[in-house]
């Protein structure tokens, strides 16, 4: 069954999906390059207001979802942290070497990576798949064969999760018994992988043979049943935008938390 959650709709939902996409990854690329650490940090939380006052959703969810943000920014800092070079010596225990400059290069590694995930997560809160493709499809001018095709494929995937299921509760009937360890998991993929694999292969032959019955592999002009089109939503988002960005890299000169500004 597939996943549905409630939420409530925002002006964030009511953005034409490619523009958001575009400005998501053009979001993506410019925390990329921003090295000045204060900034990071004002985007971080800027961008943690938004999610929570715009994505629509329950703040309990939100809170679970952000949850492992917490573990990708010790994960990606780390090793930076505990490995980087630097002169200004905090800590050195073995193989750890602890320095101011490995401690704010690592810092602004989690960063990056918990702004990336934020973007990421709002994009994936506020656009619906199909509301997506379509858009891509009559404002990116994506071939209808490639756009119904990923649909199909996010169709079929709650499918296969109650194939999956399905077989669990059979083998459990029958009284196959799995056994522990190394042998015993590849005996489990074993039998619940091939069995999938072979309905996955055949449902997609006749999905196949069915878009191209319907001609979807015809370069002629479509109609579609949704339009996409543009809206003050747009624009707005755009405003938004333009004004954390602004509003980040003023606070991040004017008062900065950590006394160091490009990291690099």
């Amino acid at each position: 069954m597939p996943l549905a959650w409630s939420y409530r709709e925002t002006w964030l939902h009511r953005v034409n999906p490619s523009f958001k996409l575009l400005v998501s990854v053009s979001l993506f690329l410019l925390v990329l390059f921003t090295h000045d650490i204060n900034v990071l940090a004002n985007i971080t939380w800027m961008y943690l207001v938004l999610l929570f006052a715009a994505a629509g959703h329950p703040w309990r969810r939100l809170l679970l979802l952000s949850l492992p943000f917490a573990l990708m920014f010790v994960s990606s800092s780390t090793s930076m942290v505990f490995f980087g070079k630097g002169e200004t010596t905090w800590v050195r225990w073995g193989l750890v070497h602890i320095t101011e400059e490995s401690f704010f290069r690592g810092l602004s590694i989690g960063l990056k990576t918990v702004n990336a995930a934020l973007i990421g997560l709002l994009f994936g809160l506020t656009t619906s798949p199909v509301a997506l493709f379509y858009s891509l499809m009559q404002q990116c001018r994506l071939p209808a064969k490639y756009a119904y095709s990923f649909m199909a494929a996010l169709r079929l995937m709650p499918m296969v999760a109650a194939e999956y299921r399905t077989l669990q509760m059979a083998l459990k009937v029958r009284g196959v018994k799995m056994r522990k360890g190394v042998r015993g998991w590849i005996d489990t993929l074993k039998r619940h992988s091939i069995p999938l694999l072979a309905q996955s292969i055949r449902r997609a032959q006749r999905i196949a043979v069915a878009m191209e019955a319907k001609r979807f592999s015809s370069a002629a002009k479509r109609t579609y049943y949704y339009r996409i089109g543009w809206s003050g939503s747009d624009g707005l988002l755009l405003a938004v935008t333009l004004t954390v960005w602004a509003a980040a890299l003023l606070l991040g000169w004017q008062f900065p938390y950590f006394p160091v500004g490009d990291v690099r």
